[in-house]
């Protein structure tokens, strides 16, 4: 590999929206869908180290 960066980080925020999406058959309105995949990726840390 060329680069020491991955997208993994986001892979893992996708990948986890999409098992919500599944699990979230029967919600009666999309706000509440937004809100919780909102209210699940509010508190992740985002750690950016270079060098």
């Amino acid at each position: 590999f060329s680069f020491r960066y991955s997208n993994g980080f986001l892979e893992g925020i996708n990948n986890k929206s999409k098992v919500m999406k599944r699990n979230a058959y029967g919600f009666r309105s999309f706000k509440h869908f937004k809100a919780k995949i909102l209210l699940n990726d509010l508190y992740k840390e985002i750690g950016i180290h270079l060098g």
